[in-house]
């Protein structure tokens, strides 16, 4: 097991300390952390770098790019990780639960309020709809300028876009990144890597290989064992795992791949997924927590736990498992073209999700075009925060409903 160097600074007294310590910082980051993954990613240097001093600046930097290399919702594996680094992988789980809980509270509290007052048709409720349409389509803007810069790029994404509303299947997103990651590193795997600083990890080879294979055991298991077993928790264990699993980009990517998975089963209806999408911007904290909102109106207190463990699960499992290999990986041009040609196609998945099911369910007529050209507008260029921009899209939608 390696020495962090970094994780030395300012060292507690006890892991009791250690974990009180994270606990009450990453709970302090759940309640405040506004502004999607990016934003969090800021928030949580300014309180666990610059504030505390828990890693140096080059160690938070190559976690961070480990978790962008990483599928799953990085600015949260950014917490697992400094919480696994702080006090040991109890402390990573410690930091999860923190950053997470509120968030997931507050959604479950709203689908628990769609459910008991019957408020589905309410004019907010189609507010929000629009809400997910601007903030969906300023991700995309984001993305497209960093991960499509150029013609080769921007191909793959349009393919990708093309033939994921032209095929829908639960396996086409997966294929897709496949083959995108095989163009990538046919097309990339000459380019040139910057020299980078060795990120030093508490964690053993042999436990990462030991969390790796259950990461890869549980992909491929679940929905042969769905199969068999079709009732009770396993289908939703099943659902939500394989999305976490296989969302590369960004939390917003994660928006096609759970609606292939609750609407058409039955679980959510469409109206329901994007109201408590647009929902899911007003909070603070990761976006998977959407997962929780899903799982409550599927099955409940249960079926919100059952969610929100399955797609967190990949992350934890994935950092763990690739921290102590992560120093080599991110030197080999191979691997680094290979993601090059992913991100490009997720870019390509989230324009599809734009136009299908946003666009399609949310702007039925010119007020709902005209409001979300301003709600994209508030993003954009004033640059206000995503949550004003909830509260005047659900603002909107009720003077909308009026006419």
């Amino acid at each position: 097991m390696e020495t962090n160097q970094a994780a030395v600074r300012n060292k507690p007294k006890s892991k009791l300390m250690a974990l009180l310590e994270v606990l009450g910082v990453s709970t302090k980051l759940g309640l405040t952390s506004f502004g999607g993954p990016i934003a969090h990613l800021g928030y949580f240097h300014d309180e666990y770098i610059r504030r505390r001093k828990w890693m140096d600046e080059r160690s938070y930097a190559d976690l961070v790019a480990l978790c962008q290399f990483l599928p799953g919702p990085a600015s949260s594996q950014v917490g697992i990780g400094i919480g696994v680094i702080r006090a040991g992988l109890l402390g990573g789980l410690i930091a999860w639960l923190g950053f997470t809980l509120p968030s997931v509270i507050a959604l479950v509290l709203f689908a628990f309020l769609l459910q008991g007052f019957d408020i589905g048709g309410a004019g907010w409720i189609h507010g929000l709809k629009i809400v997910a349409v601007a903030i969906v389509a300023h991700a995309i803007l984001g993305m497209g300028q960093k991960l499509t810069p150029d013609r080769n790029r921007a191909t793959i994404a349009i393919i990708a876009a093309s033939v994921t509303l032209l095929w829908q299947t639960a396996f086409s997103q997966v294929l897709l990144i496949v083959v995108a990651g095989l163009i990538g590193l046919w097309m990339y795997r000459n380019t040139a890597i910057p020299e980078a600083p060795n990120l030093p990890v508490p964690v053993s080879r042999g436990f990462a290989v030991f969390c790796l294979v259950i990461f890869f055991g549980l992909l491929i298991a679940l929905p042969l064992l769905r199969q068999f077993w079709a009732a009770g928790w396993l289908p939703l264990f099943d659902s939500f795992y394989r999305a976490g699993s296989l969302v590369f980009g960004g939390g917003h990517v994660v928006l096609p791949l759970l609606e292939r998975e609750v609407v058409p089963t039955g679980w959510v209806s469409s109206e329901d997924f994007l109201a408590g999408y647009g929902a899911a911007q007003a909070v603070p904290g990761p976006l998977f927590t959407f997962a929780g909102y899903l799982g409550a109106m599927a099955n409940g207190i249960s079926g919100a736990v059952i969610a929100t463990a399955a797609i967190f699960l990949p992350a934890f499992l994935l950092i763990i498992g690739a921290l102590p290999f992560w120093n080599s990986l991110r030197k080999s041009p191979k691997v680094q073209g290979a993601l090059i040609g992913i991100n490009a196609a997720v870019v390509g998945i989230l324009l599809a999700a734009l136009y299908n099911p946003l666009w399609t369910t949310a702007i039925l007529s010119p007020i709902d075009f005209a409001l979300a050209a301003i709600l994209f507008l508030m993003l954009v260029f004033w640059k206000l925060p995503p949550w004003v921009v909830v509260v005047a899209g659900a603002a909107g939608g009720t003077i909308m409903g009026f006419f």
